[in-house]
């Protein structure tokens, strides 16, 4: 396989997985963040991305017992993955009445914790 063809792929599985946890695509996710070229794993909450990671992850052990051959039986796969992580999202929304799909980008995520840091009073 080509890097090219391998990259897509690799595009399109990743595609799938986010669209199966957050119920955006990669596109929709930027847009709904405000990124123009910025990554988005990047600009994500602590919660997005351990989400992200738990979709990953199930989508490798689940591809590691089922061995998909094919991009359609790896997009199934990485559906399958996705919707693991979904449950455990939909789980801590209802436990803490908030979406955790957030319009939150790296800026606004500084600029919160740069706030919330003790101050150092030298007197």
């Amino acid at each position: 396989m080509n890097g090219k063809k391998e990259g897509l792929e690799y595009a399109i599985l990743t595609d799938e997985i986010t669209k199966a946890w957050s119920g955006k695509s990669v596109k929709q996710y930027k847009k709904f963040k405000n990124l123009k070229k910025q990554n988005l794993r990047d600009n994500m909450t602590n919660l997005e991305l351990v989400l992200n990671m738990l979709a990953e992850a199930s989508t490798t052990e689940i591809s590691k017992k089922q061995k998909p051959k094919g991009i359609n039986e790896n997009k199934k796969i990485a559906q399958k993955g996705g919707n693991a992580a979904k449950k455990a999202r939909i789980e801590i929304e209802k436990q803490t009445g908030e979406s955790i799909v957030s319009t939150k980008n790296a800026k606004q995520l500084l600029l919160k914790n740069k706030k919330s840091l003790p101050q150092n009073n030298r007197n």
